[in-house]
């Protein structure tokens, strides 16, 4: 049988992913990031997110983390009273890294390792199902994904998107207008991503080729609404929470929105 473009391309991403892994587990910031673990307070979440998710109320109730890399952020929901219960990634490297980073903490989470597309039976319904910074970008069928995030929460419980706004996909903070869009923002294309993937700016090298969809914010909130989901805040914001580069964003007097907190309830 012929693969539908949607595993096609989450294969690529996976092997994108686990080729880069090995370069998010060395180093002063790991060594860093292992010592923190390790503190009963450990807590890697923004400011803006930290609020977000404490005015929810949901303290002591279950949380899964969609595309929760090594577990950084599901391991940080301790800190704020949430039950962080599962993490769901495609890249079983980064979830080593997770299971490491818990024995710091002393955390149990269960760390799967599965493609959102085809999720297996049994994972349960959680409270709370948080979605960060990149995860939607990798995913080349919003209806597919939102549909598979539903059947993960509770009917009342929440759903957290703290993202990157995608009207920054039109620009390039590397080229020689940074401020001149340089795509679509329509454009539906996949982007292909050839370098091994960082979070710091810096190259690291050749990598696997991977795909980046850029989805606008009306077809995410679509995607969401048609899936089981009421939108209860849709926040947009003028602080950057990607890649350093993107900082030259901030702070202008003619103002792009820089990221977005989205908050829904299961219906």
């Amino acid at each position: 049988m012929k693969e539908s473009s949607t595993i096609i391309y989450t294969k690529a991403n996976k092997a994108a992913w686990d080729a880069s892994a090995h370069l998010h587990a060395q180093g002063r910031s790991w060594d860093e990031l292992l010592q923190a673990a390790s503190h009963p307070d450990f807590n890697v979440l923004d400011d803006c997110l930290t609020a977000t998710l404490t005015h929810l109320g949901l303290a002591g109730r279950n949380a899964v983390q969609i595309g929760c890399n090594n577990a950084r952020e599901l391991l940080s929901l301790a800190a704020l009273g949430f039950k962080p219960s599962l993490g769901i990634d495609q890249s079983s490297r980064f979830l080593a890294q997770g299971a490491e980073l818990a024995s710091k903490t002393k955390l149990n989470p269960r760390l799967l390792e599965a493609n959102i597309y085809q999720l297996p039976t049994g994972l349960g319904r959680y409270d709370l199902a948080l979605i960060t910074i990149g995860v939607i970008n990798w995913m080349p069928d919003l209806q597919g994904f939102f549909k598979a995030v539903r059947g993960l929460v509770s009917k009342g419980g929440r759903l957290v998107i703290y993202e990157t706004h995608p009207i920054l996909e039109v620009f390039d903070p590397a080229g020689t207008n940074p401020f001149l869009p340089e795509m679509s923002y329509f454009d539906k294309s996949p982007v292909k991503i050839e370098e091994a993937i960082t979070y710091d700016g810096t190259s690291g090298g050749a990598g696997e080729t991977g795909y980046w969809f850029v989805h606008t914010l009306g077809d995410i909130v679509t995607a969401c609404v048609g899936n089981g989901f009421q939108i209860q805040r849709l926040e947009e914001h003028a602080h950057s929470n990607r890649e350093e580069e993107y900082a030259i964003y901030e702070n202008q007097s003619g103002q792009l929105p820089l990221c977005y907190t989205l908050v829904a309830q299961a219906v």
